[in-house]
Order: C-alpha cells, then sequence, then structure tokens
C-alpha cells in the first residue's frame, strides 16, 4: 500500500472485497441505478485497491469511484463478511482530497463551507432568536435547519415537550467535509461542536452518526421520544402511511423499532412497510453527497424507491431523515417525517 498508506490499515477490508465473487452487487442502489461493473461494491474496492498498490493511476477518473456510494451500508448486509465498504471508501476520499483528485463537486463544498456556515447560523437564529442559556443543546443537522424549516420547528416543539428548555446548536457537525474527503475540516469541526459542552441531542441521523464516530455521544431526539411514547397520543382519521428506513438510522445505527413504534403510536396502527425494509431496506439516494456528485443517478434510485412504494400501495412516505425526505419530495412525493407526526400529537 505504498503508494497510499493511509488505507495500509483497510487492507483486510480491501482485499476482502477484490477476493470475492461479488454476492453483493445488487444490493448496491448506484450500480442498480447506473449499470457499471466498475460502481458495484466489488469494483468500486477494486479500484482502490489497485490504486493503493500502484496498479491503476492515480487520477480524478479513477478517483471518482469512492464518491460513487451513498453510504448505505447495503453491501454490508449481503456480505457474509459483514465487510465495511463504506467507511473503507470515505477514508479513500480523505486520500483523493489530499491529492487534489476529489471530483469538483466535493471540492465545492469544501470551498463553501464558511459560507455554508454562515447561513446555517442565520436559520438557525431565524429557528430560536431567543435561546435559553442553560437549555439541552439540539443539533438538527443542516438538512433540517436550512431546507426544512417546517420539520426544525416541529423538532422544536417536540424537544420542549420531552426535555424542557432547548437551545440550537448554531454550527454544523462536519458531515459534509467528512462527506467530501476533507477528514482534517471534518475534525475541527467536531473540535469546536466539543468545546461548546455536553454531546447535543440530534435530530438527524447522518449527523448523529458522524459524531459517535467521532466519539462523541449524541443521543437521538428519535429516540428520546420512543422512551416517552406516552407523550403522544393518536391522530384521529389519519392517511395511510409508510415508513422508509434511512441508512443511517437503520443500518448505520441500528434503530429499527423506535421510529415504528413512534409513528404506530401516533397512528394508532402499525404503519405500512416496504417490501424491502429495516437491514433490507433500499437506499433514498440522498447520502454520501451522491445528489452532487452523481445527480441524475442519485434521482433514479429515489424513483426506485418510490415505484416499490406504488407497488405495495402508495400513500404517504413518512421517514426520519432530512436528506431522504427531500430527494422523495424533489420527485413529487407525497413525503413528510416523523418529527412532524410527533409534533402533532403532542397534548394540546
Amino acid at each position: 500500500m505504498r503508494p497510499l498508506p493511509l488505507l495500509e490499515h483497510r487492507r483486510a477490508e480491501l482485499e476482502t472485497c477484490v477476493y470475492c465473487p461479488k454476492l453483493c452487487r445488487a444490493a448496491c442502489p448506484v450500480s442498480n441505478a447506473e449499470p457499471r461493473e466498475s460502481l458495484t461494491p466489488w469494483g468500486k474496492m477494486s479500484t482502490v485497491f489497485l490504486q493503493a498498490r500502484g496498479g491503476a493511476p492515480q487520477d480524478a477518473e479513477h478517483s471518482a469511484t469512492a464518491w460513487a456510494c451513498t453510504g448505505c451500508h447495503g453491501c454490508r448486509e449481503r456480505c457474509d463478511h459483514r465487510n465495511e465498504v463504506a467507511p473503507t471508501l470515505l477514508e479513500a476520499r480523505g486520500a483523493w482530497f489530499q491529492r487534489g483528485l476529489a471530483p469538483a463537486a466535493a471540492r465545492s463544498v469544501v470551498a463553501r463551507h464558511g459560507e455554508h456556515q454562515r447561513a446555517l447560523a442565520a436559520a438557525i437564529q431565524a429557528l430560536d432568536p431567543s435561546p435559553a442559556p442553560a437549555a439541552t443543546p439540539l443539533l438538527l443537522g443542516c438538512g433540517y435547519a436550512l431546507h426544512l424549516a417546517p420539520e426544525a420547528r416541529d423538532a422544536l416543539v417536540v424537544a420542549r415537550a420531552l426535555v424542557g428548555p432547548v437551545r440550537l446548536v448554531d454550527r454544523c457537525c462536519g458531515l459534509p467535509l467528512l462527506l467530501a474527503g476533507d477528514i482534517e475540516g471534518f475534525q475541527r469541526e467536531v473540535g469546536a461542536l466539543r468545546a461548546l459542552g455536553p454531546a447535543p441531542l440530534v435530530l438527524d441521523p447522518g449527523c448523529a452518526l458522524a459524531l459517535r464516530k467521532a466519539g462523541l455521544t449524541p443521543r437521538l431526539l428519535i429516540e428520546e421520544a420512543a422512551e416517552n411514547l406516552e407523550n403522544f397520543h393518536t391522530i384521529g382519521g389519519a392517511p395511510e402511511a409508510r415508513y422508509h428506513d434511512p441508512c443511517q438510522l437503520g443500518r448505520g445505527l441500528g434503530v429499527y423499532e423506535a421510529p415504528r413504534a413512534l409513528l404506530g403510536r401516533v397512528l394508532g396502527r402499525p404503519a405500512g412497510e416496504f417490501e424491502g425494509r429495516r437491514q433490507g431496506a433500499a437506499c433514498s439516494g440522498a447520502g454520501g453527497l451522491l445528489p452532487l456528485t452523481m445527480p441524475e443517478v442519485s434521482g433514479e434510485i429515489a424513483r426506485a424507491r418510490l415505484r416499490e412504494h406504488d407497488e405495495v400501495g402508495g400513500g404517504e412516505v413518512v421517514t426520519a431523515c432530512a436528506s431522504s425526505l427531500r430527494a422523495f419530495r424533489k420527485q413529487g412525493a407525497q413525503a413528510s417525517d416523523l418529527i412532524t407526526w410527533l409534533a402533532r400529537a403532542l397534548p394540546g
């Protein structure tokens, strides 16, 4: 691994994929939407393996395959060895970013991070203009704060009902930088969050997963709600709703029961299910910066999930992830966030 020493500790993961008969290929949403051998989990890991050993060019074309991943962990669930493809590709992104070989869209995310941070702080100020200084910190996630203001306000309502006064954290967790390949930038953002005090309550599962991997111990707002089911009542006449497992919440954090218990409480009946659910749930195509690096492929992945939704009866898609919610709505789907249902189900 001399050409890429940063990946030496991932040798086992790379070799496991390279010498595999590709049994997980059908689990990858990217290669399903864009059927190229180089985009299967085997193809992506083989490319990185060859580059790390000096057997493939270290150029932008070959390096781009590391970004052809939503980080959904679907291939891991199909793998007899539970091989960690997504974390390995994430570290490969870091190596290529250092060498100036990241895709233009990823480089743009890093270049514009200061602007992104300022926009986030302004959005948080608008959502919570008079925060209580001694309150529980609540990290919404940039997707909610910047693009889903109604859902962000619902999260404030739910959090205050459950834990009392809260104050919104006005910093990015650094996840966009991590996904772009700027590992040092991500670590700086984590350090800034750590300096603010206790680990926050977190709404977005992608943020929570990134922070936990960085050594922080944030608690999910959804988990807090599930431990207080009695706080929520059943909404009469609720429409048909089908729950979509977000990849970072489900396969990432292992949280499957809490959202189902909450949605079932609000509906007064079990929520509808996709054929592909829990560990076998299909991806929405919204993760891993894919909407920026491969927008057409990202859109096709979302459409495939929505076709599955229609085939099993349609209705409203309910999720618990800002990125998935935005991806489904972009395709014209009737979609909502679990946090909105919880806000509606509070007494009064």
